[in-house]
């Protein structure tokens, strides 16, 4: 497998380590949309992708920090998403990197993302819960843990329960839904791919990396040695853009799963994130079937 070399400009840009929200320095919002395009390009993913992330950084680089502040501050998503080059996807990039100082997408093409470390600026979750949601849940973005905390999940994982998943959604809304204007609600799943066309990057994705086809990445998580390993799938089918990747969690590396269940991370033609997991199930009447976790009475109806 070809490994993917971080560009130099990676090397300028720092990862958050504070336990509070705050902004990242001046200048970095331009320098970390340029970082993942040519992130992307690297890892072949589409060309208009990565174009659209360089117009972006463009665009973001005629405003000075303070601008960028007080339209994230005043108007939220919708005082970036008036920029040209800049989508609603973007600018709710740009809205994390401010309210957070990361970039989860940016670390996750980097293979430096620690999402246990971005769920603990928010208020009433410490370290060792955040990594125990992170593996119990799969999810690795804000959003990805505020849907989570609507639909019931977040509850049900050790440790939290429904008084603490109600505090945490409660902080999440402070954090995220105020950017996102009076007349947009809290939550709002919207569509999603279907079952059949997770299945289906899922197929490509694990025949790819059989074949060596596939870019790899070093990721810092579980990786002592700095070897790039993970193997990393950018795709568009049906209108929407994949990232693909084996789950690189603690539990997966327990269990032995690292080379079966995979993670793939959807964006709609607004960039809008969403993350499921594909597994082999091992019990019940889909054992042996490759299964969208969360989705497994459409799974059944779709193998019937």
């Amino acid at each position: 497998m070809e490994p993917v070399t971080v560009p130099d400009a990676a090397t300028a840009t720092k990862v958050a380590g504070a336990a509070a929200p705050r902004a990242v320095a001046p200048c970095d919002y331009a320098g970390q949309l340029r970082e993942a395009a040519a992130l992307l390009q690297a890892q072949r993913a589409d060309t208009y992708r990565v174009a659209a992330y360089r117009k972006a950084a463009d665009a973001i680089a005629k405003l000075d920090h303070a601008a960028i502040v007080d339209a994230v501050e005043h108007h939220g998503i919708d005082g970036l998403d008036r920029l040209p080059h800049v989508g609603r996807g973007i600018a709710t990039a740009i809205v994390e990197m401010v309210r957070t100082g990361h970039w989860g997408q940016l670390e996750r093409l980097r293979g430096s993302a620690d999402p246990a470390h971005l769920f603990a600026v928010v208020p009433g979750l410490g370290h060792r819960l955040a990594d125990r949601i992170y593996e119990e849940l799969h999810v690795d973005t804000l959003e990805a843990l505020e849907f989570a905390a609507h639909d019931g999940r977040l509850e049900h994982v050790p440790g939290v329960g429904p008084r603490r998943a109600a505090a945490i959604r409660a902080s999440l809304h402070t954090l995220l839904v105020r950017d996102r204007g009076a007349c947009v609600p809290a939550v709002d799943a919207g569509p999603h791919p279907s079952v059949k066309l997770l299945l289906a990057i899922d197929r490509t994705y694990r025949e790819r990396d059989a074949a060596g086809a596939l870019p790899t990445i070093a990721p810092i998580r579980f990786n002592p040695t700095g070897e790039a390993w993970l193997p990393i799938l950018h795709c568009e089918r049906d209108g929407w853009q994949f990232t693909a990747m084996f789950s690189n969690t603690a539990q997966a590396h327990q269990l032995n799963r690292t080379r079966d269940w995979v993670r793939i991370i959807c964006y709609d033609s607004e960039n809008s994130e969403g993350q499921h997991t594909v597994i082999t199930e091992m019990h019940g009447a889909l054992t042996g079937r490759r299964v969208v976790r969360g989705h497994e009475p459409e799974c059944r109806a779709y193998y019937a």
